[in-house]
């Protein structure tokens, strides 16, 4: 891999990120409160069973979930990100790829409009500009771009049921 790099190149830390000390940074702060921002796992009225046995899910659906739960939080992504970059609210394509694992998964019983509340917004899935830098830069080659404009075709649907029903969006 560095074999194509000149004979001298400059390492720098990941941006976006807080800088801890030489090149270490720290994704962890900003990868804990994306998962709060984003409400990042399933929200189900059903009371947890402890001594039930699990319900089998059909494996399209599980290999379809499995995808983006690929993500290793590494931060390329967000790091390479402009808008990332330069709008520190945005929750980049982990955030809206982690949302699009509850959004394809039946377990989750929020509604679109619930998303909508959450991501539907330019901090949110109409942030991203779409220069697929993200997609590029993903070690584990998650389809970054199919997953967001897959949740952005939701949000967007969601939207406009949602000021057809004379909700005001903000």
């Amino acid at each position: 891999m560095t074999r194509t790099l000149p004979s001298r190149f400059t390492v720098m830390p990941l941006p976006v990120f807080k800088l801890i000390g030489d090149l270490s940074v720290d994704t962890g702060t900003w990868f804990r409160d994306l998962q709060v921002r984003a409400e990042a796992w399933i929200h189900t009225n059903k009371k947890f069973d402890f001594n039930a046995l699990e319900v089998r899910m059909d494996n399209k659906i599980a290999e379809d979930i499995y995808d983006p739960e690929q993500c290793i939080e590494c931060g390329c992504c967000v790091a390479n990100c402009i808008t990332a970059n330069i709008r520190p609210d945005f929750i980049g394509s982990t955030g809206i790829n982690r949302l699009y694992r509850f959004l394809i998964d039946p377990r989750d019983e929020r509604t679109d409009a619930e998303y909508y509340e959450v991501i539907g917004n330019e901090d949110g899935t109409f942030g991203c500009v779409g220069l697929m830098a993200c997609d590029d830069m993903c070690p584990k080659e998650i389809p970054l771009q199919e997953n967001l404009a897959y949740v952005r075709r939701k949000m967007a649907a969601a939207g406009l049921k949602l000021t057809f029903q004379g909700v005001k969006i903000s």
